[in-house]
């Protein structure tokens, strides 16, 4: 199944919210894997992001419809971007040689 990597950076409600219920991260993990991905890997970051995912999702529209999803609720910001392996990105390199 495809991966992507999607980083968010909070908004001041999401941060408030973060602040006050910090569990609130593993809820919203549980409401994104609802909408048919999963979440394979997270991390809380330092610097212009606030946070990494590793995502598997079963194609770019469903993980559209995540980020739009997520962006609407107005607490966050998301970019998402396909995540190739680096043996599936050589082989398909090679393919076209």
């Amino acid at each position: 199944m495809p991966r992507y990597i999607m980083l968010s950076t909070l908004g001041p409600n999401g941060a408030a919210t973060l602040a006050e219920a910090p569990e609130r991260l593993k809820e919203v993990n549980e409401e994104v894997e609802a909408l048919g991905v999963k979440v394979l890997d997270q991390y809380a970051l330092l610097g212009q992001y606030d946070f990494l995912n590793i995502i598997e999702a079963p194609d770019e529209v469903t993980m559209t419809r995540l980020a739009i999803t997520l962006s609407a609720r107005g607490t966050m910001k998301t970019v998402t971007l396909p995540a190739i392996p680096v043996d599936e990105f050589i082989a398909r390199l090679q393919a076209t040689s």
